[in-house]
């Protein structure tokens, strides 16, 4: 791994990945943020490969991405992650500084998580027939029911960024990455912004940062 002002640039930590999935992506935007390289392992879980007696044995719950450290240390779920890195270098801070900045930006975070990007992956794992791999049991109705969440959640972003430049604040964070990618994987589903003027500037905004693109 690499991190800003170290000069000891040997790879020693991996993530786990497979990097067409939101999650990674999440990830892999908010160490661009940092200016942080960190060796990649690609695996298929549409082949089932987050399966695996190996890959569960680092993560019970079979779920990508997983940061592998070089004592062999394996942390899971995006968010831990990101808050390794986060503590690891502080600067640019994506979490919050203060009290109230770190409140705000996990409030968003996890209502974005929650009200988008959970929403559209229930679309997509349980209408596409591709994606029946994923689930024990498909349930058409239940992938059908999240339209309506996503487009309830993208009303509310439209709502609140009226007043301000990002997500969280007046500060990108790790709350517009989330979105970004939420609102990117929409695609997916064949949704999109609709009229919403408000995150569309948003949108653009954060789409152009060269980060968007990692």
């Amino acid at each position: 791994m690499w991190v800003k002002g170290q000069t000891d640039a040997k790879a020693i930590m991996k993530i786990i990945e497979d990097g067409r999935a939101p999650n990674p992506r999440r990830v892999r935007i908010f160490l661009a943020e940092k200016g942080i390289d960190v060796e990649y392992e690609q695996l298929d879980i549409m082949a089932s490969d987050h399966k695996t007696e190996a890959f569960t044995g680092l993560n019970p719950m079979q779920r990508i991405p997983v940061l592998v450290l070089d004592d062999g240390t394996a942390i899971s779920e995006t968010i831990s992650i990101c808050r390794y890195f986060e503590a690891l270098q502080p600067h640019p801070p994506l979490m919050g500084t203060s009290p109230l900045e770190k409140a705000t930006i996990d409030m968003w975070q996890r209502r974005v998580e929650e009200r988008l990007l959970t929403a559209v992956a229930n679309v997509l794992r349980h209408t596409n027939p591709r994606m029946a791999v994923l689930e024990d049991a498909q349930v058409p109705e239940w992938g059908e029911a999240n339209r309506p969440r996503v487009n309830w959640m993208l009303d509310v972003l439209d709502a609140e960024l009226a007043t301000r430049s990002y997500i969280a604040g007046d500060e990108y964070s790790l709350a517009d990455i989330s979105a970004l990618v939420g609102v990117d994987f929409m695609k997916v589903i064949k949704m999109d912004m609709g009229e919403r003027h408000n995150l569309r500037r948003w949108h653009d905004r954060v789409s152009a940062r060269p980060s968007a693109t990692a």
